[in-house]
């Protein structure tokens, strides 16, 4: 069965952040930010939203400009799963890896293609308390990051995958993570770029090639946090 590696390597991620959080990191500060010191923003950063109310908040064609192509969505596949090399991957379990998008309730996700090339940005926004999207994003880097080398078997096809944990500027949110990841699969590579940022109860995870991340990233949290 072919499997494409850009679609799984997106996948994977989302479908491990589906268990229990059990994250031995530090709790976030729940006081208001010290970035504003307002009040009515630390007020603000701790409503719940709904999924039509994120949909709203997804980068779309006008935000990106000329040559990008939204992706229709695609149904959930749930091919066996075995995470080899990793044993922090392994505990928390690799069924359904090559699924779409995390188990949070309220969510909204989009993907897209650039100039008709292989290059894809896809940006996914959750809403909960932000004590449960920390300990969520946070247990899963904290894995993955952790073993540079591992092998995911999705569908009877090996993916051997590398990874590295990168810096994310720390003005962007109230906590942040960011990893680059290798996919190898029947001799061809691909290189993702994924970054996590929590801002109050709202989390943004943008996935894809390394430039188009780069170059959307700072709109899409715009985006995503404006209050009015």
């Amino acid at each position: 069965m072919r499997v494409r590696v850009a679609t799984t390597a997106l996948g994977i991620t989302a479908a491990l952040l589906a268990v229990p959080s059990c994250s031995t990191g530090t709790k976030p500060d729940t006081t208001p930010s010290a970035s504003t010191g307002k009040p009515a923003d630390a007020a603000q950063k701790t409503v719940t939203l709904s999924s039509a109310a994120l949909a709203t908040r997804l980068l779309d064609e006008r935000d990106l400009g000329s040559g990008y192509l939204r992706k229709p969505e695609r149904p959930a596949r749930h091919d066996d799963v075995t995470v080899i090399g990793c044993p922090a991957l392994s505990e928390l379990g690799g069924d359904a890896a090559t699924g779409g998008s995390l188990t949070f309730p309220r969510k909204a996700k989009a993907t897209f293609t650039y100039a008709g090339s292989s290059s894809e940005i896809s940006e996914e926004l959750y809403s909960d308390s932000a004590n449960k999207l920390s300990d969520g994003i946070g247990q899963i880097f904290d894995a993955m990051t952790g073993c540079l080398n591992y092998q995911v078997v999705a569908g009877g096809t090996p993916i051997d995958i590398t990874s590295q944990k990168l810096p994310v500027p720390h003005d962007l949110g109230d906590e942040q993570w960011s990893q680059l990841l290798t996919f190898s699969a029947g001799g061809r590579n691909t290189v993702v770029k994924q970054v996590a940022i929590r801002d109050g109860s709202l989390l943004l995870i943008v996935s894809g090639s390394p430039a188009l991340v780069d170059r959307h990233l700072d709109k899409a949290l715009a985006k995503a946090t404006a209050t009015s």
